[in-house]
């Protein structure tokens, strides 16, 4: 079955009404047949609905759909996309442990990596993920996890992913892969080898704003790295649950217990409308996705003759940095571009000459926006990280919509 296949069809086997769309379970709890029947549900022996903070018929469809596209074992949904990243480093990490992230990568990743679970004794450290070779050297007994995007944000770059994947296979570290700009259409990080992959399900898979989501993938895979070790909370008892071993009960241990204990405990829970708006989000994603990446590559040709534009990011544009590995990996780069002009005042001004693009710190709308990344989305950080992040304080970065690329061209010109 392919791609476009799955996203209209995995997962939802048609109710008593014969409904064609997936019905919305907005419901928060479940009748059980009888006490018996609640305490093996409980005690996890039979399969079936306890609670909408641990499941939801109308989010299972969109965690089988994903996960599907994704070609991963199962899935799970969360409130949004930084949901989904907590989710995936704190399963994995306790006090005294340390993950290591790239140095291109989307500012409030950066945070939560740097800041947030620092309060927690969690340690973060940068590697280059175009030139992982260092991973050799930083990674050491308490590394839990490796942190990358597909298509980092804002700065674009393209990781080198055959080399992270041999270096934490080798050194048995589970590897986690932000695919929000690429989707599943652009690029399958576990056909690459990587452990797990998350999303910010609120850009391209909705499409239109609509809802705040994310999800988080498990590789098939994965399972063989959490047998180790490095994971042993995955091979010893969870009181919680009697002396369950993740390891052992599931096939897909790290997203039985994202579920099971991080989801119970945090409660970041999607609405099943949400769910239900992803699931239409899906069904035309594929479709989307392509015009977004025409409509970006007729733009990234645009801008890098301008001669107001210092340089143009746009993975598959030649000469760039990242395009022999754009070509390598990459199928779609989506409609994400960014742009460096002279400096932070001549940027501001060139947001407020625009009239199309909408100035909005978010991405993968149908409609055009456009960011100004040192003044919004990455202001907590220094000039100094700003540069490491690749993210100059002239940077301009741009969420290409589905509007005729002439219209959105002849706005760009006005503006610059």
């Amino acid at each position: 079955m392919k791609d476009p296949t799955k996203a209209l069809h995995i997962g939802y086997d048609k109710d008593l009404q014969k409904s064609m769309q997936v019905p919305i379970y907005m419901t928060t709890a479940y009748e059980y047949n009888d006490t018996d029947h609640a305490a093996r549900l409980f005690a996890l022996e039979e399969e079936g609905n306890i609670y909408t903070r641990i499941g939801n018929p109308t989010t299972r469809v969109f965690e089988k759909r994903i996960s599907a596209l994704e070609n991963g074992i199962d899935s799970l949904a969360t409130a949004s996309g930084m949901g989904a990243v907590f989710y995936s480093i704190a399963n994995l990490v306790k006090n005294g442990d340390n993950i290591i992230i790239s140095n291109k990568l989307y500012g409030g990743s950066i945070t939560l990596s740097t800041q947030t679970l620092k309060q927690f004794g969690i340690s973060a450290k940068y590697f280059d993920s175009t030139n992982p070779e260092e991973l050799n050297d930083l990674i050491d007994e308490n590394t839990k996890a490796i942190l990358f995007e597909s298509i980092a944000n804002p700065a674009l770059t393209v990781p080198e992913f055959d080399e992270i994947v041999k270096i934490a296979n080798k050194k048995g570290v589970i590897t986690i892969c932000d695919n929000t700009i690429a989707t599943p259409y652009g690029v399958k990080p576990i056909d690459l080898g990587v452990d797990i992959v998350v999303h910010s399900a609120s850009k391209y898979i909705v499409g239109n704003s609509s809802a705040i989501a994310g999800c988080i993938i498990e590789a098939p895979f994965a399972k063989e790295k959490l047998k180790t070790k490095r994971y042993s909370h995955f091979n010893e008892p969870d009181e919680s649950y009697h002396g369950l071993v993740y390891n052992e009960k599931f096939d897909n241990p790290f997203i039985a217990r994202a579920r099971l204990a991080l989801l119970r405990d945090f409660g970041a829970v999607l609405s099943p409308f949400n769910a239900w708006l992803l699931i239409l989000g899906l069904e035309t994603l594929h479709l989307r996705i392509k015009a977004h990446s025409d409509n970006a590559m007729k733009i990234a040709k645009f801008l890098s003759t301008h001669p107001n534009v210092k340089n143009v990011n746009y993975p598959f544009l030649e000469g760039n940095e990242n395009y022999k590995r754009a070509k390598k990996y990459l199928k779609l780069a989506s409609g994400i571009i960014s742009f460096e002009l002279e400096s932070y005042e001549r940027a501001k001004e060139f947001v407020k000459k625009l009239k199309i693009f909408s100035l909005v710190t978010n991405i993968a709308d149908s409609k055009s926006l456009v960011t100004h990344p040192a003044s919004t989305t990455h202001q907590q950080l220094s000039k100094e990280e700003l540069i490491n992040a690749g993210v100059p304080e002239g940077l301009i970065r741009l969420s290409i919509g589905l509007e005729d690329v002439e219209d959105l061209i002849e706005d760009l010109k006005r503006a610059l």
